[in-house]
C-alpha cells in the first residue's frame, strides 16, 4: 500500500485562513440582497445555523421564518417566484433536498420557477448530529431533475460568489454547502460562472476532478504527487450540472486517467456524471474518492473524513491506481 506522507500548507495553495461555507452564503445571500429588492430569505428554523441573520436584520420585511415545515416553505418560495420575486429556501441539505423531494420535484423543477435552494450541513462532515442527517445522496437527487442547476463551491469565497450567482440566474437552482471550517483559497470576489470548471492547476498525467469540501484536499494531493514526478491537473467542479463537458475532455485527452473526489455517494455524485460522460465519449480509467454506498455516523468531521476515505492520501493512492491502469 503506498505511504501518503501529507504536507500541511503547500505554498500553491494561496491559502489565507479557515472559514466554513455556510458564512460563504449567509455573506452573498446579503450582498445580493441589498443589491436586488426582489430577493427573498426563507428559513425552516435554522437562521443562525444557515448564517441568514445578517439579512433577517437588514430586511425583515423579505424574511419568512416558516418553522420546522420544510414542505411548506417550498411551497410559499414557489408561490413568491411566481410573484415575481427571487425566493432562497433554506434549510440542512438532509431536509432541503430528501424531506421535500416530491414539493422540489413538482412544484420547482416540473414548473421551472425561478427558486434557490440552500442546502447548507452537506455531506459527512456535518459530524456528530449523525446518519439521520448527513445526507449523502443529494446531489443525485437534485441533478436528476429537469431544469435543476446543481452548485457545490469549495470554500468561503466561492461560496458567496455561487449565491449572488445563483440570484443571477433564472431557473430552479440546488446549492449545496457545509458546516465546518475549511480552507479559504479562492481569489476574493472572483466571478462565478455557472458551468464553468476552474482549472486550478495544470498537469498532464493525471486529471483530478474535485468538489466542494474535497478541492483542497486536491490541491494537497498534487504537491504530494508532483514531488514523486507525477504532474497532476487539479480541476474545480463546482458546477456538478450543468457539466462542463468540454474542459473535462480537454483535460483528458492530455493525461488519460481520471480520479474524482467528492463528500457524497458514489452512486449519483461528481464521479458517476464524469464515468456518464466518458462512457459516451471517451473511455477512460476512473478512480473515485467518495463514500461507498454506507450510510454515516457520529464524530467530528475529521474523524469522519478519515473514517470513509475522503483524504489527501485517499486522492493520492486513488492517482497512482489510475496510472497503473492507464499503464496496463
Amino acid at each position: 500500500m503506498y505511504l501518503c506522507k501529507k504536507k500541511k500548507n503547500m505554498e500553491f495553495v494561496g491559502i489565507q485562513n479557515y472559514k466554513d461555507t455556510r458564512s460563504g452564503f449567509g455573506a452573498g445571500l446579503f450582498e445580493i440582497g441589498k443589491q436586488d429588492p426582489r430577493v427573498f430569505a426563507l428559513c425552516a428554523d435554522l437562521t443562525g445555523s444557515l448564517k441568514m441573520d445578517a439579512f433577517k436584520t437588514a430586511f425583515p420585511e423579505r424574511f419568512i421564518q416558516t418553522g420546522i415545515a420544510e414542505a411548506n416553505m417550498i411551497g410559499i418560495a414557489a408561490g413568491l417566484a411566481l410573484s415575481g420575486k427571487i425566493p432562497f429556501a433554506g434549510s440542512f441539505a438532509a431536509f432541503a433536498s430528501g424531506r421535500v423531494y416530491d414539493q422540489i420535484r413538482v412544484s420547482i423543477a416540473y414548473s421551472n420557477l425561478n427558486v434557490k435552494i440552500a442546502a447548507s450541513h452537506a455531506g459527512i462532515t456535518l459530524g456528530e448530529d449523525g446518519a439521520t442527517h448527513q445526507i449523502m445522496e443529494d446531489i443525485g437527487l437534485m441533478k436528476m431533475l429537469p431544469n435543476m442547476v446543481v452548485l457545490n463551491p469549495c470554500d468561503f469565497n466561492q461560496t458567496k460568489m455561487a449565491t449572488i450567482a445563483a440570484a443571477k440566474y433564472v431557473g430552479p437552482v440546488y446549492l449545496r454547502f457545509g458546516r465546518p471550517s475549511v480552507p479559504n483559497f479562492t481569489p476574493e470576489n472572483e466571478p462565478f460562472i455557472i458551468g464553468k470548471a476552474n482549472v486550478l492547476k495544470e498537469g498532464t498525467q493525471i486529471s483530478i476532478f474535485a468538489t466542494g469540501h474535497l478541492v483542497f484536499h486536491a490541491l494537497e494531493a498534487a504537491g504530494i504527487l508532483l514531488e514523486e514526478g507525477i504532474d497532476a491537473e487539479i480541476i474545480n467542479i463546482h458546477t456538478i450540472k450543468p457539466l462542463d463537458d468540454n474542459t473535462i475532455l480537454k483535460s483528458i485527452d492530455k493525461s488519460g486517467c481520471v480520479v474524482t473526489a467528492e463528500e457524497h455517494f458514489m452512486n449519483g455524485g461528481l464521479g458517476d456524471s464524469i464515468c456518464q460522460l466518458l462512457s459516451r465519449k471517451k473511455p477512460t480509467p476512473v478512480e473515485m474518492v467518495a463514500v461507498d454506498d454506507t450510510f454515516g455516523q457520529s464524530g467530528t468531521p475529521m474523524q469522519l473524513m478519515e473514517k470513509y476515505g475522503l483524504t489527501t492520501c485517499s486522492i493520492v493512492e486513488a492517482a497512482k491506481k489510475a496510472i497503473q491502469r492507464k499503464v496496463l
